[in-house]
């Protein structure tokens, strides 16, 4: 199958989506709501730590702003996008209801993480900009065309690089049989996304900054609108976004040669 073929199939989930999402329009609010009071939670925390100090490990009000923002801004990519299709898949493989994306066409990985969007999810993304603008704004920030590209880039690689845990969170399944659980893990790690890098010392530092990819995500994008291009943090963001893409493929390929259709 060629890239417009993948294309047409995901427009056609995306108009599915959005055709269920209007026919069960309370839940959309009711969860759209949710995900909104969370966020709030999270910009007010900010506002009440920053009544009793200046800075928070070298990070100012509108600074600490900005990067929660930004990883907000991922979290409800991931939401949007995959997060309820890998967690089905994890329902399909124990029910064997896999089969139905092995008898397709296309690339099994493809097929699953795409086949639906989570509107909820995606509304609030506008939300999450607009707390970035604000605190753009706030900070006399005047980011140049190429900067906002280079933003927008190193959002994606959080993006792919929290897919990438959630995709080895949930293809633990084909071992253990069922998720339930697992995915505690994954928001407990990224929880350290909203904090700045350099409030970890020694071992925390190097378990979640250069082990664990969970303050990278959220610090390279939003040290780029702050204090500009850094080759350096650039390239090592980059090369974890393909290291653990590249890891959680190979999860999900070996556990796929483990999974037991219904058939059998």
């Amino acid at each position: 199958m060629s890239i417009f073929d993948y294309l047409r199939i995901w427009l056609a989930g995306a108009r599915y989506s959005i055709v269920r999402t209007l026919m069960f329009r309370f839940d959309f609010i009711m969860w759209a709501l949710v995900e909104f009071f969370w966020m709030a939670v999270n910009v007010l925390l900010v506002a009440v730590i920053y009544e009793h100090t200046e800075s928070i490990a070298g990070w100012t009000r509108y600074e600490m702003l900005l990067l929660v923002g930004s990883s907000m801004l991922v979290q409800r990519f991931i939401m949007g996008f995959v997060w309820s299709n890998l967690f089905e898949m994890a329902r399909n493989i124990r029910s064997g209801h896999f089969d139905f994306f092995l008898a397709q066409p296309g690339n099994p990985l493809v097929m699953v993480s795409t086949r639906k969007l989570d509107l909820d999810g995606l509304a609030n993304a506008v939300v999450a900009a607009a707390v970035v603008l604000y605190a753009v704004r706030q900070l006399g920030l005047s980011p140049s065309i190429v900067e906002l590209a280079l933003y927008a880039f190193m959002l994606l690689c959080g993006f792919l690089i929290n897919y990438a845990i959630l995709l080895i969170t949930v293809s633990l399944t084909f071992w253990l049989g069922a998720a339930q659980g697992i995915e505690g893990s994954y928001f407990t790690l990224m929880e350290f996304s909203r904090l700045p890098q350099q409030a970890f010392k020694g071992v925390g530092r190097l378990l979640f900054v250069w082990i664990l990819p969970a303050v990278v995500v959220s610090n390279v994008p939003a040290n780029t609108l702050i204090h500009g291009f850094d080759p350096l943090a650039a390239l090592w963001l980059l090369a974890v976004t393909f290291a653990w893409l590249g890891l959680a493929i190979w999860v999900f390929n070996r556990g796929l040669r483990r999974y037991a259709s219904a058939s059998s």
